[in-house]
């Protein structure tokens, strides 16, 4: 539906709507007769006056042209009348410039005002008294766009009859057979083809039908070619024909394999002629390879045969190796040959091949790899189900297996190798000897996590059972926490001592939460130690499951049982006479006057300093009973505890240590995690 239907179809409705509703009359037959006639006449009159309206107001009038095959039909018409029957232009010009010129249109469209919904009436009044520059209706009429002929428009000139030599010259390409459409390439590569003296075109194109060429023939030529239409006849021209006349190659094939749209460039088809002979390709031998693969010369007018010949020749091909290429290249274009050479490289350095056996394998299969499209490297290891190791070393083995891989084809997965397949039906074997379900989801999940050989999971399992436990109770607990079985059983042999002996629990309770084998021992000997400072302070439960200490992360379990601040903790009572004291700070010196100032220390730039030489004659000359006051105000992070290493790994803490004949630790204003503290009383007390 167009616009003006559009346009047309609500004005009918009202209509009606109006018919009905000014039928009041008690005579409904004098109301349908007489006040109805007036009513339509009156309705039909006000719809075109506001049609006309609507399209002096609505705007855009050339989206309107563009939607309405009616109003462009009767704009076309009018420009026609206009060109021909005002400019006296020949009619098949006129109707050409009239029918192809869609922007040009559409521009003259918006400045016209249009009258009582008429478009034709309208234009041909705006041209009467506004004439046009028929200079661009004509260059688009040709194939030039706006922005390419706007540099062409004559200053001083509006109509074409004042440009005799460029009509002319026109007709004689028109005339001649050259589609008017591709008249603007030749205006635009060979301007001066146009300023030609009468007669000089026409001699030009005869010379080239005396050259044996069919008319046909010379159409596509000049198409192409424009620039060869320029001075003398091009030698480079004149050249190749007789080159390819030489190879067998008749005029007939050059007329089916050229094309009018293209753009050739006969100097460097010329060269490539000359570089394949070079190769031993000459004669009846380039006539064949030319013959059977037409775009070796034309595609691009070589340009793609160089970039293929300077891709091998980089790679180490021979001449004679690239002859063999060209009489064996398969029957696709040269252009997908070497983009799939080029992409077949991409996909060898993706797979990490040598750039040596890469050029090996371009010298001794370029057929192959020009004639693979590859898929993308990801995906072909997500679909393999390998690593690049292994797709890597396949190429290598078989360069034809890449024929597998190309696009359009099914890519299986591939078999495991001999020893994955070994290790995985050894864990299988374990596995089903715990009771696991073949093929069950808790099987495929354990094989997933467990690491190791099956012999080494065994004797993990054993050492397991070898503690204490029974055998039901280690494979409930692998069904729970299977990433047990990923340790070594020394360090599982290890945690179970410390848990046992250490700690002082059962061995039975690592059921309940069998993951505490899988934790470190310092975090189990932390929490531990944590959970019995509190137990002793009346702050938690004394019988505490052991998954409600360890199944929560450090910072829910310190705000959970509240061990920021100061509450439930010791405090440090300063007295010079009977205790001495240090503390880390920066550049505070350890000595008898400053005991009583230990504890006023700005605590937020505790643990910021590494200055641990200021602890000299006060850490030498030690007293018994000496009481450590170690303040802590900061988080625990390894920063710190590389400082805490220090100092307790120095020469100087040593000789405290050894001279001291008792001490102990009090924890003063501890706003971290409680474990640093224990942490810090068990180096202590390991040094």
């Amino acid at each position: 539906m167009t616009s003006l239907q559009k346009l047309r179809k609500p004005h009918f409705l009202k209509c009606v709507s109006l018919l009905c509703s000014g039928n009041n009359s008690t005579s409904p037959k004098s109301n349908l007769y007489v006040n109805g006639s007036l009513h339509i006449l009156q309705l039909f009159r006000f719809c075109r006056v506001e049609r006309a309206v609507n399209l002096r107001n609505g705007g855009d009038l050339g989206e309107l042209a563009k939607k309405s095959r009616v109003v462009r039909r009767e704009a076309q018409a009018a420009l026609l009348d206009y060109l021909h029957s005002t400019r006296s232009l020949q009619f098949m010009d006129a109707e050409n410039m009239s029918k192809n010129t869609p922007e040009f249109l559409d521009r003259l469209l918006k400045r016209v005002d249009i009258n009582d919904g008429d478009v034709g009436r309208s234009l041909t009044r705006f041209l009467r008294y506004h004439p046009i520059n028929e200079f661009e209706p004509f260059f688009e009429s040709i194939g030039l766009d706006p922005s390419e002929y706007s540099s062409f428009l004559p200053r001083n000139l509006m109509f074409l009859s004042d440009d005799q030599l460029l009509l002319q010259n026109y007709c004689v390409l028109c005339n001649y057979g050259i589609a008017r459409n591709r008249i603007g390439k030749i205006y635009k590569e060979a301007t001066e083809v146009f300023r030609y003296d009468y007669g000089i075109l026409q001699s030009k194109l005869q010379s080239f039908q005396n050259l044996g060429l069919k008319q046909s023939l010379v159409v596509k030529i000049i198409a192409s070619s424009p620039y060869l239409l320029k001075g003398d006849v091009n030698r480079e021209f004149l050249e190749v024909l007789e080159k390819l006349k030489k190879s067998g190659i008749g005029y007939n094939w050059l007329e089916e394999h050229l094309s009018e749209g293209g753009s050739y460039n006969w100097k460097c088809m010329l060269e490539l002629i000359f570089l394949l002979g070079e190769l031993g390709l000459t004669g009846e031998r380039l006539g064949e390879v030319i013959t059977h693969h037409p775009d070796l010369l034309l595609e691009r007018s070589g340009h793609v045969t160089f970039c293929l010949f300077g891709f091998l020749l980089k790679f180490g091909s021979t001449p004679s190796d690239i002859q063999t290429l060209f009489l064996q290249f398969p029957h696709i274009s040269v252009v997908k040959f070497t983009n799939n050479l080029c992409q077949c490289y991409k996909f060898l350095v993706e797979i990490k091949i040598s750039v040596e056996d890469i050029g090996r394998m371009v010298r001794s299969h370029p057929l192959l790899l020009g004639t693979c499209e590859l898929k993308k490297v990801t995906s072909l290891l997500g679909t393999l189900n390998c690593g690049v190791n292994r797709l890597c070393q396949m190429v290598k083995d078989d360069p034809y297996v890449l024929k597998k891989w190309v696009l359009g084809v099914r890519v299986d997965r591939l078999p495991g190798p001999k020893r994955v397949l070994k290790v995985r039906m050894l864990k299988t074997k374990f596995l089903l000897s715990l009771g696991f379900v073949e093929k069950s989801k808790q099987m495929e999940k354990a094989l997933k996590v467990f690491r190791g050989k099956g012999v080494e999971l065994q004797e993990r399992f054993d050492c397991l059972v070898n503690s204490g436990l029974s055998r039901e109770d280690v494979i409930e607990m692998l069904k729970v926490s299977p990433q047990i079985l990923n340790q070594s059983k020394d360090v599982i042999a290890k945690k179970i001592e410390f848990f046992v002996k250490d700690m002082g629990y059962p061995v039975s309770a690592l059921v309940a939460h069998p993951a505490l084998v899988s934790y470190k021992i310092e975090r189990v000997k932390l929490r531990l130690l944590t959970y019995k400072w509190l137990k002793d302070q009346g702050a938690v439960h004394p019988k505490l499951a052991l998954s409600t200490l360890f199944s929560c992360s450090e910072e829910i379990f310190v705000r959970s049982y509240n061990l920021h601040g100061n509450a439930g903790l010791p405090k440090a009572k300063s007295s010079a006479n009977e205790l001495s004291c240090f503390s880390i700070a920066p550049n505070f010196e350890f000595n008898e006057h400053n005991l009583e100032k230990a504890n006023q220390i700005n605590y937020s730039q505790l643990m910021r300093s590494t200055k641990l030489r200021h602890t000299t004659e006060f850490l030498r000359q030690p007293k018994d009973n000496t009481i450590l006051v170690v303040n802590y105000i900061y988080s625990f992070d390894r920063l710190r505890l590389s400082i805490l290493d220090s100092m307790l790994s120095s020469l100087r803490f040593q000789v405290f240590l050894s001279r001291a004949s008792s001490f102990s630790i009090v924890l003063v204003n501890y706003e971290a995690h409680f474990d640093v503290a224990v942490l810090f009383s068990m180096r202590i007390h390991r040094l």
